[in-house]
C-alpha cells in the first residue's frame, strides 16, 4: 500500500465495512462483565453487548487496549507497505487508550514513522475524524498531512446524544458535568453533548420524541455548514425516527449509521442516540 495507514481503536463505532473500505485499522478494547474479559468486536458484537446487558446483574466495565496491541498494528502497517501511521484515538480525557497508542509509536521508532492524534472525542465523533483521514491517506497525502487534517478536525466535531438512562454513566464515574442530570431522570430526557473531550450535560428535554427533535435541531442551527453527518445508536428502536428527522437537512445516502458498542455503550447506556458531525471549516 502506498502513504499512511490510520489506525483506531474500537470506540470509534465505525460499520466495519467502512473500515474494510478504507482500510482503517480498528484495535479492541476490552469489555469485563464481572470476571469474564471480552474482546470489543470480536467476542461481542453491539447486538450480543446490548442483550447481555438486558440480562447482566452488573455493569460491564471496559479497559484501554495495551501497549502492544497498538505496537503490533504499527508493524502491520510497515509490513504491508504503509510508509507511516496515523493513529486517531478516544478522548484523553475518557480513556488511557491515547497513551498506549503513544508509548507504542515510541517503540517503533526507526522502524515506521507514527503520528498520534487526541480527537477528543467519542463514537462516530471519532469515527468520522477517523474515515476522513483515512480518505485523504488513500488520496496519497503525506502523514504530516494526513495528521493534520485529523487534527484540524478535532475542534470542529459536534457529538451530542439523547440518553434514556443516567445508571451506567452514573456508576462508570464518566458523569463529569452530568452529575447535575441525575435525580431528574423520571421527569426528563437528557441530552449530553462532548465537550472539550468531557461528556456534559447539554440540555433536558420532556419526552424521547422531543430529544430526537432536539437533536435534529442541533444539525439545522448549523445552517447547512455540517460535513460527515453520522447517527449512532445503542440498540434504540427509534433509529428510522430520527433519520427521518435528519433526512430534510442532510442527505440519507451520505448519512454514516454507527452501531454503538460496547466501549461507548457500557457508560451511556441502552437506547441512547445521537448525532455525530463536523462544522464546516
Amino acid at each position: 500500500m502506498a502513504g499512511p495507514r490510520v489506525i483506531t481503536d474500537s470506540s470509534c463505532d465505525l460499520p466495519a465495512d467502512l473500515a474494510a473500505e478504507l482500510d482503517i485499522d480498528i484495535i479492541p478494547l476490552t469489555i469485563r462483565f464481572g470476571n469474564e474479559e471480552l474482546v470489543d468486536r470480536r467476542d461481542l458484537s453491539p447486538k450480543e453487548f446490548w442483550a447481555r446487558c438486558a440480562t447482566s446483574p452488573v455493569l460491564p466495565e471496559t479497559s484501554a487496549p495495551s501497549a502492544g496491541a497498538f505496537e503490533d498494528a504499527y508493524r502491520r502497517a510497515a509490513d504491508a507497505g504503509a510508509d507511516g501511521v496515523v493513529a486517531v484515538t478516544i478522548s484523553s480525557q475518557l480513556s488511557a487508550t491515547g497513551q498506549s497508542a503513544q508509548m507504542a509509536a515510541k517503540s517503533v521508532q526507526g522502524e515506521i514513522p507514527v503520528r498520534t492524534v487526541d480527537s477528543l472525542s467519542v463514537t462516530m465523533g471519532l469515527g468520522m475524524i477517523v474515515a476522513d483521514a483515512a480518505r485523504l491517506a488513500a488520496q496519497g497525502k503525506s502523514i504530516d498531512e494526513v495528521a493534520a487534517r485529523a487534527e484540524s478536525l478535532v475542534s470542529r466535531t459536534r457529538v451530542y446524544g439523547a440518553l434514556d438512562t443516567l445508571e451506567n454513566l452514573k456508576k462508570g464515574g464518566r458523569v463529569g458535568g452530568a452529575q447535575a442530570l441525575i435525580g431528574s431522570m423520571l421527569s426528563i430526557k437528557p441530552i449530553i453533548e462532548v465537550r472539550d473531550g468531557q461528556v456534559e450535560p447539554e440540555s433536558k428535554q420532556r419526552t424521547r420524541t422531543r430529544a430526537l427533535r432536539y437533536l435534529a435541531d442541533k444539525v439545522r442551527q448549523e445552517g447547512g455548514g455540517v460535513e460527515n453527518l453520522a447517527v449512532c445508536h445503542g440498540d434504540a428502536p427509534d433509529l428510522d425516527e430520527l433519520i427521518e428527522l435528519l433526512e430534510p437537512l442532510f442527505p440519507r445516502d451520505k448519512m454514516v449509521i454507527g452501531d454503538i458498542g460496547a466501549v461507548i455503550g457500557a457508560h451511556a447506556g441502552p437506547r441512547v442516540i445521537g448525532v455525530a458531525y463536523q462544522v464546516a471549516g
